[in-house]
């Protein structure tokens, strides 16, 4: 899969949240991103 990259800037804390979430899953942050990307159009009716 092709990738997109972007920049934008979040919450300190919230990344931090995010940086111990991928260390304890071992999960891509990028990964992470897709998935509440997703959920959040999903909530929105953007799916």
């Amino acid at each position: 899969m092709k990738r997109k990259r972007v920049s934008s800037s979040v919450d300190p804390e919230l990344w931090e949240m995010l940086q111990k979430l991928s260390e304890t899953t071992r999960i891509p942050v990028s990964r992470l991103l897709d998935e509440a990307i997703a959920d959040l159009l999903v909530k929105h009716g953007k799916n």
